[in-house]
Formats: structure tokens, sequence, C-alpha cells
């Protein structure tokens, strides 16, 4: 499938205006290519029929906007870092340079990979209930110092002021109902700009990971969060991670829920994997 003419959605908002130089840099390369392509910032078009692939330019939470505006998009699809975190571009393209990336991306061919819906709402990368959206709807300083600094700060400061919540969590063959500290549905590996919270987690296989951290500590907490941010949590013994298509979430409030980093609230979390639903080149 070739690429004859390319969308390139940018979010001005993103990685402190590092969407927009970035937009320019791979417009002004496609020139070079004489392949066309057409720049959108703003407002995004209603339709991508006049384009072979779309470029989006931004971070998870670019992504997710994207895929809960055109979810029936079945062009193909690139993510080019340029929000703080980035963990769904890390998982797609690794640590490479922009230059590096772009090569790939228009050599590649598009590859189908799974998403998760949440309610009515899609995901690309993870959901995270109670702790993980605790974190976020402290995002000030995420977006103010950016990235996995950002979140890290925001995680310490969770650390000594988080309550555990009350939930039934539910699959097809399985229920617990207990107060956890983590409660996350990951489709792909890492979240929050570094933390490998589902290190063996693959974007086609059909399946999500849901990772559950019973009740800890602040000490507890201190101990294994390095732990955690390097993937080697699964063995713990207050650590439950299981593969599944359907999970039930149900907690005794409603509570803050991270979807790929957007700040939602819910008390009822009914998850669904949805296999090969988007085309990436990657």
């Amino acid at each position: 499938m070739l690429i004859t003419a390319v969308a390139i959605l940018e979010n001005p908002s993103a990685g402190n205006g590092s969407a927009s130089r970035l937009s320019a840099w791979l417009k002004a390369e496609l020139t070079r290519k004489q392949i066309p392509s057409s720049t959108f910032n703003l407002q995004w078009p209603p339709s991508f029929a006049d384009f072979s692939d779309i470029w989006i330019i931004g971070g998870d939470g670019t992504i997710n906007y994207f895929i809960n505006h055109y979810p029936d998009c079945d062009k193909p699809i690139a993510l080019f870092k340029g929000g703080t975190g980035n963990d769904f571009a890390w998982k797609l393209y690794g640590d490479i340079s922009d230059a590096d990336q772009l090569e790939l991306v228009l050599n590649a061919t598009p590859k189908r990979i799974d998403a998760g819906k949440f309610n009515n709402i899609l995901f690309m990368n993870c959901l995270g209930a109670g702790f993980d959206g605790e974190v976020l709807r402290s995002m000030s300083t995420i977006r103010l110092i950016g990235g996995h600094f950002g979140y890290l700060l925001a995680v310490i400061k969770e650390i000594f002021s988080f309550h555990e919540h009350q939930f039934t969590i539910t699959t097809p063959d399985e229920k617990w109902n207990e107060k956890f500290l983590l409660v996350m549905i990951n489709n792909s590996s890492r979240a929050g700009g570094g933390f490998l919270v589902a290190p063996g987690a693959e974007l086609n296989d059909g399946k999500l990971n849901m990772l559950l951290c019973k009740k800890l500590s602040v000490c507890q907490r201190l101990k294994y969060l390095p732990v955690i941010k390097k993937g080697r949590h699964l063995h713990l013994p207050f650590v439950i991670h299981r593969l599944g298509e359907r999970f039930s979430i149900q907690s005794d409030a409603e509570i803050p829920v991270q979807a790929d980093g957007e700040l939602l609230f819910a008390k009822d979390i009914n998850i669904t994997m949805l296999p090969g639903k988007f085309l990436f080149r990657f």
C-alpha cells in the first residue's frame, strides 16, 4: 500500500509547541520526496477520502482524541512523538530519531493492531482507575514540567495521600472484591512516560493485560515504585496479572479514570477488546 498523499494532523497544544515544529519539518521532508501533503492543526477534516495515509503528531491524548472522533478510520496511521509522555509512540517505534522514524514509516507495510473500549470510549495505550486516575487529576505538574519527570512527581504526591477504593472486578472466569491500589487495563506496555506496567503486552495479540495491585502501605509504595517502573513486578505476591478480552470493574464510588492520559470519571467500567481495529505503519 503506497503512500500517495498524507494528512498531517497536528495537536498545537501538545509537547509545549514541539508538535508544530515537527509538523513543519515533516511537511518539508514530504515535499522534498514529492509526496503531496496537507497540514491540519486547530480543525481536522471530517473525512480523509483524499489521502492515502494519516500522520498524527502528539502524545497519547492526541491519538485517543483521533480514534474517538474517527472510530471507523481504515487508513494507515503513523504517530510521531509530539506529546509529554509518548508511551504509545514508544511502543510502536522505540527510541529512534524523527529522521529514522520518517524513513521507517515511509517504507513500512501497514499492520493491524488492537484497541480497547471502555464503556463507549476507545483507548489505544491503557486505562487506569483509582490511583492512576488520581495521579492524572493533579496533572498540572505533568503539563508544566513534562513527560516522565512530571508524572513521577505526581505519583510521589499520591503515594503519601491516596486511599484505596473498594473494587469488584470480574472476568469471564474470575472475580475479586477488595481494595486495590492499582487497577489498570493495558493494550500497550508503558504508561506515565516510562513505567513498564505491562512489560509483555503486544498490540496485535487480541488480548488486554489487566494489572491489579493490592492495598500497600506508604513504605511499600515507595519501595516498589522503582520495581514497577522497570517492569519487574509481575511476580510479586500482591500483584495480579491476567490476559483477557473482557473485564468489568465496579468501585464503591465514582472515581477518576485515565484513558490514554485523558481524565474521566466513572463508577461502573466495562471493558472489551477490539482486535485489529486500526491500521498503523510501524
